[in-house]
């Protein structure tokens, strides 16, 4: 099957008995033995069915199986949230003793908790320019297990070559994980390109309406094995059923969107390129970009988000993000709705101000998630937004 149609039909949970064409809702904490003997095998492993929802549910299962049908991998694990599925895959592949190589550009929840989380538990890391060949391949050590990225980085848009790192990563006996929340399986496949285990924010464009928050973890079903049973188990970072299914109702047009969300952002981008309050402007499918020839190759669209640096730093950023009334000022990104907001103070405070500047996260940077609307709509609020600029 292709995309859209494996997105839509891939593993769909059909109730025989009412004949329900869409997947129930199973909205429920356990699951009902038949007798004393099938809740033993449920429990012991001989019998796959449902017995708690902590431990698996319909709902839970069809999007995961179908995430990873779209990454073109074995498996994938639902969970609660986007942060849940850094953190899980983080703790399920690492141990104390352990050293792991980080990008040094990552969204901010990611930097928190791998500097006041994992460093408690005897786990040793760096984060390194990957870009910088010499500079990566210079911070491998005997004990480093797992080299993990994002790819665009979040907010700077900076991409990693995944072919190149995965083979550099894979010589020194680490694993691969990609953070692929800003180009969905749709637009980048990071397992095919070389990754061992990739993990989702879908509260971003995979559910893409705002309303859930939720993550995904696909990969290699060794790597799924070993991140579910005992860390996503035991933790409790299972994701709701509720949630779940909402975010299997928005997987279903997760291509169209995309679709849209790389068109409207390649016309914004060029506005933003041509506007005079703008230094620079940080797109994939922009010429100018300085990887543009590399987001080509392994990218299938360049998406929907941008950065750009505002001439007037902070205060001309505050003028601008004031002044917008269609843009929704918030965090967050990848719904059907524009929005905009300021890295260095909000999605990346937590980051220390060394680090910040290090990877480009300056006071003039601003990042915008483009929505579906229409474009002119889009235009006609920046426009009046930099008026007051």
């Amino acid at each position: 099957m292709k995309f859209n149609t494996k997105a839509i039909h891939h593993n769909a949970v059909h109730e025989k008995h009412v004949g329900s064409h869409v997947t129930p809702l199973y909205q429920t904490s356990t699951f009902v033995f038949e007798s004393c003997a099938q809740g033993g095998d449920r429990f012991a492993g001989r019998d796959n069915g449902y017995k708690y929802t902590r431990l698996g549910n319909p709902n839970t299962k069809e999007v995961a199986d179908r995430v990873a049908a779209l990454d073109e991998t074995d498996a994938g694990l639902y969970t609660s949230t986007g942060m849940s599925a850094v953190s899980t895959a983080l703790l399920g592949l690492l141990k104390a003793g352990d050293h792991f190589i980080a990008s040094d550009c990552l969204y901010g929840g990611t930097v928190s908790v791998i500097n006041k989380v994992l460093t408690q538990y005897g786990i040793e890391m760096d984060y390194v320019k990957i870009n910088d060949e010499a500079a990566f391949k210079a911070a491998f050590k005997p004990n480093t297990k797992l080299v993990y990225i994002e790819t665009p980085a979040n907010p700077t848009l900076e991409l990693i070559d995944i072919p190149k790192v995965a083979e550099i990563a894979h010589a020194h006996g680490a694993v691969l994980v990609v953070d692929n929340t800003f180009m969905t399986p749709y637009l980048q496949k990071p397992m095919q390109l070389g990754a061992d285990v990739a993990v989702y924010s879908v509260t971003k464009y995979i559910n893409g309406h705002g309303d859930v928050v939720g993550g995904i973890i696909t990969g290699k079903q060794a790597y799924i094995d070993r991140i579910n049973s005992p860390h996503l188990l035991n933790l409790g970072g299972t994701g709701s059923p509720f949630d779940a299914w909402l975010v299997t109702r928005g997987l279903k047009t997760l291509g169209l969107r995309m679709d849209r969300h790389c068109e409207n952002a390649m016309k914004v981008a060029e506005y933003l390129e041509a506007n005079p309050n703008v230094e620079r402007v940080y797109y994939p499918g922009l010429k100018s970009f300085e990887q543009h020839e590399l987001a080509k190759t392994q990218m299938s669209g360049f998406g929907g988000m941008i950065a750009f640096e505002m001439k007037g730093g902070y205060q001309a950023s505050e003028k601008l993000l004031d002044h917008l009334h269609l843009i929704s000022l918030a965090v967050s990104l990848g719904g059907v709705d524009s929005l905009i907001q300021h890295p260095a103070s909000m999605t990346h405070a937590a980051v220390p101000a060394d680090e910040k500047l290090k990877a480009g996260i300056t006071e003039g940077l601003v990042r915008i998630s483009v929505g579906i609307e229409d474009i002119e709509d889009i235009l006609e609020d920046l426009e009046k937004g930099f008026s007051h600029v």
